[in-house]
């Protein structure tokens, strides 16, 4: 297949099926994060500065950054500003708005709620006297968020079923546990069901950490896997709920489903002679993007799009009350 589409219109074009999972893309967290920063941005004027990627886009990030946003990895970058300072989706540990207040820095938090539920779970637990395991992936920023909730040495981090086998607990009798917001359902649920069997006691969430968006993706991804040759999920590499789609739909039987950035990633090659494609989105990367993809199906196929639904959503979360005048506006 060539890597440009052919440019006669007499050409005929292979038919293909493009089927689009629903739900996919932005979700309600992800989406107020972005808003906080426009809306800081519209009120107060550039610079924003905001602290780590707002969400795990480029193309998110550098669409803000061509709005006026500054972003930083830590907060020794920003100067002694009034200007707002805003924090992540993933969320951060107690220290960081901590040191901003210490400055007199005008904070905004943009964490989504459902991670601050995880934080809220953490800290109930630990006044509890419970010791505290997080089911997560080490390095990740929500990870380095709940676990900067509380004192080092009280959250335990488990990343797979082998060291949910291995752990030993200070105190079977006294053990909680936590999760990430965008694991895989499937991998969380061996991990929680070894725990539960090693630990009657434990005690979890009254309802699941895993939000509901990425369950809802994870579950589209699933049931059009077997239907499609190849599945593409737009999103970032540091997107962990987007790596996570590639990785559900090869479990369900898709063995082509791949991670692109941009529709200039599609890989053509591997779709020589396929009749279907799966299509879906990581809960950072935005409509824009996935419509890019298909504009360019467009280009090189007879193309059909069909859309396999498997939940709505209508879930939205409110911006902070600093913004909601410049929201109404």
């Amino acid at each position: 297949m060539p890597d440009s589409p052919p440019s006669s219109a007499h050409v005929q074009r292979p038919r293909l099926t493009l089927y689009l999972a629903a739900p996919r893309g932005f979700c309600a967290g992800v989406d107020r994060a972005i808003q906080i920063v426009e809306l800081a941005l519209a009120r107060f004027g550039a610079p924003a500065y905001v602290r780590h990627e707002i969400v795990h886009n480029r193309y998110v990030v550098d669409s803000l950054k061509a709005k006026g946003a500054v972003f930083v990895k830590e907060l020794d970058e920003i100067p002694d500003t009034t200007k707002p300072v805003i924090f992540s989706a993933h969320g951060v540990a107690k220290a960081i708005p901590a040191a901003a207040k210490a400055r007199n820095l005008f904070i905004l938090d943009a964490t989504c709620p459902l991670v601050f539920k995880v934080h809220m779970e953490a800290a109930r637990h630990f006044e509890q006297g419970l010791q505290i395991l997080l089911i997560g992936h080490a390095g990740h920023p929500e990870v380095a968020g709940t676990m900067g909730q509380l004192p080092d040495g009280a959250v335990h981090l488990i990343q797979t079923v082998e060291e949910a086998h291995v752990f030993v607990p200070k105190d079977p009798a006294k053990l909680a546990y936590v999760t990430q917001t965008t694991l895989s359902v499937d991998d969380t649920a061996d991990i929680v069901a070894l725990l539960k069997s090693r630990f009657p006691q434990i005690v979890g969430p009254q309802k699941e950490d895993i939000c509901y968006a990425t369950a809802n993706r994870q579950a589209a991804v699933k049931a059009m896997a077997q239907r499609v040759g190849c599945l593409l999920v737009v999103g970032s590499p540091q997107s962990s709920n987007s790596l996570r789609l590639v990785e559900v739909a090869q479990r369900a039987g898709c063995a082509k489903a791949q991670l692109i950035e941009r529709a200039r990633e599609i890989p053509w090659a591997d779709l020589e002679g396929l009749q279907t494609v799966g299509i879906t989105a990581g809960a950072s990367a935005p409509e824009e993007l996935v419509e890019e993809v298909i504009e360019e199906f467009r280009k090189r196929f007879d193309l059909t799009v069909e859309t396999v639904t498997t939940a709505n959503e209508n879930i939205a979360f409110n911006v902070p009350r600093e913004l909601r005048a410049a929201s109404s506006a």
